[in-house]
């Protein structure tokens, strides 16, 4: 593991030429940012994701039942075994000759069976209330970080001039509100990469999980 992190954190990767860990440690004058930082980020995630969790339930939801969203999933299709079973274990769009073969070996018609895949396959969807709680949690932290980061750009001298980004590079101290405002993105953003197995699905899954 040592070596790994060795490897990790090269200096010559992450650091200008002539420049090593030791020349940015914190003084009495200075705070400067530290690989150790991070650590933090991985209890604060979790205390994220109770934070949704509470909000969720007793904000989002409440809000989400005054403006009469309803909690009530789309129609159940009619329990079948058999369909069921090709449901989960073959297919969730059955072709026309499946189709034919269901609807000899149930005497249903096939329209009959077309509409139980279609109510089956609804049935997995999420509820529009789950939608709305999770849709405002991110809403509602999106707003919260992006007011406090416009709130925070205002007083820096770099953001209306960019030469200033780059004076006396690298020994640039690290100001509270700036590590405040990376630690809690990178939590946000760790608490998602492990609620994202349990949130609403969507079509881009492993695109956003590569992400």
């Amino acid at each position: 593991m040592a070596g790994i992190l060795a490897w990790f954190w090269n200096e010559r990767f992450w650091l200008p030429h002539n420049v090593t860990w030791a020349d940015l440690k914190n003084t009495d004058e200075a705070t400067f940012p530290q690989a150790e930082d991070l650590y933090l980020a991985f209890p604060l995630a979790f205390c994220i994701f109770m934070i949704r969790l509470v909000f969720e339930r007793f904000i989002a939801r409440p809000c989400a039942l005054g403006l009469k969203i309803q909690a009530n999933g789309p129609q159940k299709a009619q329990p079948n075994a058999i369909l069921e079973k090709v449901f989960t274990a073959i297919t969730k769009h059955p072709d026309e000759k499946r189709l034919e073969g269901l609807s000899k070996q149930l005497d249903w018609d096939v329209r009959t069976i077309q509409r139980w895949f279609r109510q089956r396959r609804n049935q997995e969807k999420p509820s529009t209330l789950a939608r709305f709680c999770e849709s405002m949690w991110r809403f509602t932290f999106y707003l919260y970080i992006f007011t406090y980061g416009v709130r925070f750009l205002k007083k820096t001298s770099w953001l209306w001039n960019t030469r200033e980004c780059w004076y006396n590079y690298p020994y640039q101290p690290l100001t509270a509100d700036l590590h405040y405002y990376y630690i809690v993105e990178l939590s946000f953003y760790l608490s998602l990469m492990f609620s994202q197995f349990t949130d609403i699905r969507r079509k881009f899954f492993h695109a956003q999980t590569t992400h």
